[in-house]
């Protein structure tokens, strides 16, 4: 699985070279990453091989929001959202600027509400709480999800890939961005290949780069 992505990053850069420059020329929203910033309305998945790198790319992205005053939403597959909480603020995170800035949930009171996945149920669970905080007067959302909760046995677990393809027609709708983090090891080479397709931005090497392999949603759920 490791190898399939670090082939299809070598070529990410050599085909999509012109999505680097671009990348670099945005400075709408910074996302934690030193001298990386994206633009309103991006999609973005980042694969990570360890807790800890995961940290790395979660931590300071949620710290970057705190710090602008937007809300951030972080639905994940741990069951210490304290101490995630706490990290936060260790990143030098300021107060919140209302007691809801920082919206941290568990998987299965989000993905896996029920105890089953449905999609246009996550659907219109994001666009409930993203135009909520637009609604509170929030002037930007940063939302990230750990996608680890799609290799449970649970049903509709397999709509993952169409699900993310179906959420880019989300993103125009609000000011946001959306992060979604996927576990290298632990998803194999087939789904990390529609993982791709279905991202129009991808995190690598702590840079944010166009996807050469992204397809609208129309198109990918045709080929399905």
């Amino acid at each position: 699985m490791a190898v399939t992505i670090a082939v299809v990053s070598n070529e990410i850069e050599q085909q999509g070279g012109l999505g680097v420059q671009a990348s670099r020329q945005i400075s709408s929203v910074q996302i934690g990453q030193p001298g990386v910033n994206v633009e309103p309305g991006d999609h973005i998945c980042a694969f990570y091989p360890t807790l800890a790198e995961r940290d790395d790319i979660l931590l300071p992205y949620l710290s970057e929001g705190m710090r602008g005053g937007e809300k951030c939403i972080a639905v994940l597959d741990t069951d210490d959202l304290d101490g995630i909480r706490q990290a936060v603020s260790s990143q030098d995170a300021p107060t919140p600027t209302a007691a809801d800035q920082l919206d941290l949930r568990h998987s299965r009171n989000a993905y896996l509400a029920n105890g089953i996945f449905e999609t246009e149920a996550m659907l219109n669970f994001w666009e409930e709480n993203v135009g909520a905080a637009v609604a509170h007067g929030f002037p930007f959302t940063r939302v990230v999800g750990e996608m680890t909760w799609a290799l449970s046995n649970l049903p509709g677990v397999d709509e993952l890939v169409s699900y993310e393809a179906k959420l880019n027609r989300l993103l125009p709708r609000f000011p946001q961005v959306i992060l979604c983090l996927y576990e290298l090891e632990r998803f194999d080479g087939e789904v990390l290949v529609d993982i791709l397709k279905t991202h129009p931005k991808v995190l690598l090497g702590g840079m944010v780069l166009d996807n050469p392999y992204y397809l609208e949603p129309e198109e990918f759920l045709a080929s399905r």
